[in-house]
């Protein structure tokens, strides 16, 4: 089939790279001048396959109150007057409850598995090469209710295969030496098999196999508007042409409401801003050897290829890519509270990125309203390890909507189907 993949992030670079490898025809598309250019480009940097808690559960409600009356708290709310982001929150309020929270929960982790293979497999089999580091994940809790917390969501997960153990401070300590210093935790989550990555180097490593099986590539490319005929997707309209093809993938991220509303789709995804630091660490000094998720911070700190990935905050309602000068320094001050004199501060590689967010924190995963476009956006913070699992997903929809066109088409006219 020719296939057109819209979006170039994680989850467009791994959907393209899937539908390439079992041989389709494939276009990916991107306004910007290249992969990863938006929300992928300096993320996080972790594959949390086996912890993957919605944002939208019981702790989070609890810190509303918080979010609206701290402008330093690691969580931040602003209001727009935009009727799709109070139909996203009155949705994401509802997901806060602990029996929604579980199956969010349960349905990440089971995608996150699909990631996780579908990654080996690409790594094992066709030499995808992004300098995966398999050093694993402590979740750091600053407070026994929190660790309490933790300790009902290991089980969630343990009980679905997750390999994860509650440890003392004393325990992360022994772990992670680096973590001495850090004042303000009681024990934490640790979870032997994840990894840390870069996940532009990762879109970049896709693009590039999936280039040598024919993959085409149109950067600096606007698409504009889909022409419907019927029930279907004629071509797609682009700032270089009309683009024609038997099937279209949306993974535009925090853009795809804007293409979905021409399919007939109403679909709530709401940007959640986030803000990330790479630093360099000095000359001399012994970085710290796992990924560092601090609970009570919302910071992830990420050992990347002799340097140091912080990624932090998540603001709802924000659409500027601004970095304001006290989102830097609780970043910094961060660093220096959990690993004192370990960095170099003169060139803070800081970054600003929009997370496409779903209310429940699932994404959307399926064949659209228009029989051959197909939708997969909404990924959140989660993007990274999700894209893998969910390109597969995406896959599969659009070869069992094949599948049922086909039989279908038997069913009215066999001689010709034949």
């Amino acid at each position: 089939m020719k296939i057109c993949v819209i979006g170039a992030g994680v989850v467009g670079c791994a959907t393209a790279y899937q539908l390439s490898r079992i041989g389709h025809e494939v276009t990916l598309v991107d306004s910007a001048p290249g992969p990863a250019a938006g929300a992928s480009f300096a993320n996080g940097a972790q594959l949390s396959y086996s912890y993957v808690e919605p944002l939208a559960n019981p702790s989070t409600f609890r810190a509303i109150p918080k979010m609206l009356l701290d402008p330093q708290s690691p969580l931040g709310l602003r209001f727009r007057a935009d009727s799709s982001q109070w139909r996203w929150i009155a949705s994401f309020l509802r997901s806060c409850t602990p029996a929604r929270s579980r199956r969010g929960s349960l349905a990440l982790l089971a995608t996150a598995s699909l990631s996780r293979q579908a990654n080996d497999r690409w790594m094992n089999e066709d030499g995808l090469d992004f300098a995966v580091q398999r050093n694993g994940k402590l979740v750091l809790c600053p407070d026994a209710a929190s660790l309490q917390h933790q300790s009902k969501q290991v089980q969630l997960q343990a009980a679905h295969g997750a390999e994860q153990a509650l440890l003392t401070r004393d325990g992360c300590i022994a772990l992670e030496p680096a973590l001495r210093s850090h004042p303000d935790f009681v024990g934490g989550v640790w979870t032997p098999s994840e990894c840390a990555a870069d996940p532009r180097a990762y879109c970049k490593s896709l693009v590039n196999i999936a280039a040598s099986r024919g993959l085409r590539t149109l950067w600096s490319t606007r698409a504009t508007r889909f022409v419907i005929k019927g029930h279907r997707a004629g071509c797609l309209q682009t700032t270089a042409g009309d683009l024609v093809a038997d099937a279209f993938v949306l993974a535009t991220g925090i853009h795809a409401p804007e293409l979905a509303r021409q399919l007939g789709e109403s679909i709530l995804i709401e940007p959640i801003k986030g803000f990330s630091l790479t630093l360099e660490i000095k000359k001399g000094r012994r970085g710290p050897a796992t990924s560092i998720t601090d609970l009570a911070r919302k910071t992830v700190l990420a050992p990347l290829d002799g340097k140091l990935r912080i990624a932090a905050f998540a603001e709802l309602g924000r659409t500027d890519l601004k970095i304001p000068p006290h989102r830097l320094r609780q970043m910094m001050q961060t660093v220096e509270a959990i690993y004192p004199g370990l960095c170099d501060f003169t060139e803070p590689n800081a970054w600003a990125g929009l997370r496409p967010a779903t209310p429940d924190s699932l994404p959307i995963v399926r064949q659209s309203r228009i029989a051959n476009v197909f939708l997969n956006a909404g990924h959140g913070a989660l993007g990274f390890t999700l894209a893998a699992g969910c390109a597969v997903q995406v896959t599969e929809a659009i070869h069992d909507a094949r599948a049922m066109h086909s039989t279908a088409a038997t069913a009215v006219f066999p001689t010709l189907a034949h």
